[in-house]
């Protein structure tokens, strides 16, 4: 028996407690991840083109994307407009997202990240960093803008080599890596949750590798044994009719504001 739809955790659509729960990203209104996919649908089949937006059943709002499979470490985004998502998420996002999914640590034999720190080459400029920085925040976010994301870190990693500039050779090595270590986790976590740590240690492996970002990547395709492997695509479909009734009350609803 549903519970009373009034209650907090509740899906607006099946009226029974929430499963696999979802946020519509403008609004924030929950769901059942089935039923808000569902509901995309059906509202997409009205339409005789491709839909880039949803309002949501409740507040009408537009939102651009259901985010979904949230477990305190990552999240998983479905756009109403697949094609939106494969605008800027590359082959090679796609790589590495899976590559940060992986058991941490395939590469730690090949670059020497002790040796780097102590040999203080983390005062060297990489040219590569910012376009590196920015394709990784894009790869954990899911999101294509993350300029102020990527201006914060490298904020915090200018200022810094600043401070170690101005303080000469007063610290130990380690000292240092963990000092910028915490630094660098605290700019992140709020925007890169549990993949924090792991950003952190791919960053000093790059860094490390003295290799541009093509070099780094062919290395990681190779300890993972996906050198020539092909993009994985991933497609959920859902069919439940037991719903129809009650995504049409919300079709009949929206048709009614706008007569």
């Amino acid at each position: 028996m549903a519970s009373s739809s009034g209650s907090r955790n509740d899906c607006p659509i099946c009226l029974e407690p929430v499963k696999d729960e979802a946020y519509l990203d403008q609004c924030f209104h929950a769901f059942c991840y089935r039923c808000i996919v569902q509901w995309l649908r059906l509202v997409a089949s009205k339409h005789s083109q491709p839909i880039s937006l949803i309002r949501c059943p409740l507040c009408k709002t537009e939102n651009f994307s259901i985010v979904h499979g949230f477990d305190g470490e990552s999240f998983q985004r479905h756009y109403v407009n697949q094609d939106h998502r494969k605008s800027y998420l590359s082959n090679v996002h796609e790589f590495r997202l899976q590559f940060y999914k992986c058991e941490a640590g395939i590469t730690n034999d090949i670059f020497d990240v002790q040796q780097y720190w102590k040999c203080r080459k983390y005062r060297q400029k990489n040219i590569w960093l910012q376009n590196w920085l920015r394709r990784e925040i894009q790869t954990l976010t899911q999101e294509e803008n993350v300029d102020i994301i990527l201006h914060h870190i490298l904020g915090v990693i200018d200022s810094f080599l600043r401070r170690e500039e101005q303080e000469g050779i007063k610290s130990m090595p380690e000292q240092k890596r963990e000092e910028f270590r915490g630094l660098l986790a605290d700019a992140a976590r709020p925007f890169l949750l549990g993949y924090t740590e792991r950003f952190f240690n791919e960053l000093e492996l790059f860094l490390a590798s003295g290799l541009n970002i093509e070099a780094y990547d062919k290395v990681c395709k190779q300890r993972l044994g996906m050198l020539s492997g092909e993009k994985r695509e991933h497609n959920e479909e859902f069919c439940d009719e037991a719903l129809q009734d009650r995504f049409l009350h919300f079709l009949d609803e929206d048709a009614e504001r706008t007569d």
